[in-house]
């Protein structure tokens, strides 16, 4: 879920919209690029193929926690060679995330429109400005850790984590979460830069308070860098107050961005076609995610949950659910640039429907299973009665859930071959990508508007009559589906002419 759909999938959106959004013919290196994709898909390959190891994968989960993950003759079944295919996978894709990061940066910075400054970016573009920093920063320090973990396992002379050789264990997990927690906003970022686009267009007004999103993004990169030790409260070898401290703070720009959507959303002429649900889903499971995270900043608190189906139900509705809910939202926003063809609608929110109830009812209850006590990590909880009802609903969501991702990939075979076909701006969008064709030509664009604001496109229809009037009231031009239905999106003709 996390290294082979998350992370790729976010680096997807980021190496097909963000040239868009910033007018680029395309990235600022492509062989590099292509390079990226190949190490990923062998990592994966790699990951994949370790399944049927010895062992299997990640046989020690995919935290890696040594002693487990080491034959310190203790173990009653040590990790395979399952375990060491596993980690050389994921050193590949730590390496094709550096070189995407290091490509997103360079593209952003020496690649932009003329007019394109820094305060123009679209916020989708901001996302992955701060998600590039961070992949750049913290990977590094995993695949390190991987490297010593790989030398620990195979008797290369190395005893960095195996305690009986002298070794730290939580070395380990200082290295691990070091990166793991910085990636989880690797994760959530693009997809708060989705939910920001989406909103921005079908609300029909400019998204409230674009610096402080921008400030408040930049601040949670920062913060994402000294929070680690938070998942390390009951090791006895971190400091508390500071990191208790640190993860209180990371909620106030987190909380900013809530804000700002909200606010963007209330008094809009608001539309709600199946991207729109899905961000709207986003904000909703980000909520309960983010609250039950501040719980987690508590000291005595976090000794009370830790390791129990409560930790499992939030770091899912953050990280996992959350981060999916505004993917799919950028799926059905982008699938007519992408493909030329609206997804089916009615499909849409038959999706939307099945998976919001679903991942609700999965994780919910893991949070109400923790509360009760339950242990992560167990198979069997026989002597405790009670927890049965909450893991069958558990279970009959995930059967939900997966019914939902079927409508999904029938929508999406669906759409290509029998879709309506979009023109080059359907949703009257406000950001560059929605100035070129759709499918756009190999090269991005044959002209560009005049860019003056973070919303060039809404300055090309609107902007000599709000000079005129600056009372001049914008209509909202979509029909039932989110569709645009009032002004018309820039031709070729009239991008030259502007």
């Amino acid at each position: 879920m996390i290294f082979l759909f998350l992370l790729p999938i976010g680096a997807a959106f980021m190496n097909y919209s963000m040239p868009l959004q910033i007018g680029a013919l395309d990235m600022a290196f492509p062989r590099i690029n292509a390079l990226s994709f190949w190490i990923f898909l062998f990592g994966g390959v790699l990951i994949t193929l370790s399944f049927a190891a010895e062992g299997g994968t990640a046989s020690a989960g995919w935290t890696a926690y040594p002693p487990v993950t080491l034959d310190t003759g203790n173990n009653a079944e040590p990790p395979g060679a399952g375990m060491d295919m596993w980690l050389v996978g994921v050193i590949l894709l730590g390496q094709a995330s550096i070189f995407g990061s290091v490509n997103f940066l360079v593209t952003i910075f020496k690649m932009r429109a003329p007019g394109m400054t820094m305060w123009r970016l679209p916020l989708f573009t901001w996302t992955t400005l701060v998600t590039g920093l961070l992949i750049l920063l913290s990977t590094p320090v995993l695949a390190a850790a991987l490297v010593l973990g790989f030398i620990d396992r195979n008797g290369a002379g190395g005893a960095f984590f195996d305690p009986a050789a002298g070794g730290q264990p939580l070395l380990w997990q200082n290295l691990f979460w070091f990166y793991s927690h910085p990636a989880v906003y690797i994760m959530i970022l693009p997809a708060m830069g989705i939910v920001s686009d989406v909103f921005g267009v079908f609300t029909r007004r400019p998204v409230f308070g674009y610096r402080s999103m921008v400030l408040a993004l930049i601040a949670i990169g920062l913060l994402g860098f000294i929070v680690w030790a938070h998942h390390m409260f009951t090791t006895g070898g971190v400091f508390l107050p500071f990191f208790m401290g640190a993860t209180f703070l990371i909620a106030v720009p987190t909380g900013v961005k809530m804000f700002n959507w909200i606010a963007t959303m209330w008094r809009g002429s608001n539309i709600f076609p199946t991207a729109m649900l899905f961000s709207v889903g986003f904000l909703m499971l980000f909520l309960i995610g983010g609250i039950t995270g501040v719980f987690h900043a508590a000291v005595p608190v976090d000794f009370a949950l830790h390791d129990t189906y409560f930790v499992v139900g939030h770091f899912h509705y953050t990280m996992s659910i959350a981060a999916t809910f505004g993917f799919l939202a950028g799926c059905y926003y982008w699938f007519p640039k992408m493909f030329g063809k609206f997804m089916n609608e009615g499909l849409g929110k038959l999706h939307f429907w099945l998976v919001f109830i679903g991942v609700n009812l999965i994780f919910f209850t893991q949070l109400l299973l923790g509360l009760d006590g339950m242990p992560r990590r167990i198979n069997d909880y026989v002597d405790n009665p009670g927890w049965e009802l909450m893991n069958m609903l558990t279970t009959i969501g995930a059967f939900v859930s997966a019914a939902g991702m079927m409508v999904f990939l029938y929508n999406v075979f669906y759409s290509l071959k029998w879709g309506e076909r979009a023109g080059s701006d359907p949703w009257e969008g406000t950001t560059l990508e929605w100035a070129t064709t759709s499918p756009p030509p190999a090269h991005n664009f044959d002209s560009l508007p005049e860019i003056r604001s973070e919303r060039p496109l809404f300055d090309l229809r609107f902007g000599e009559k709000l000079q005129d009037d600056p009372h001049y009231h914008v209509n909202n031009g979509h029909n039932g589906n989110g569709r645009g239905g009032g002004a018309k999106a820039p031709t070729a003709s009239t991008r030259e002419e502007a």
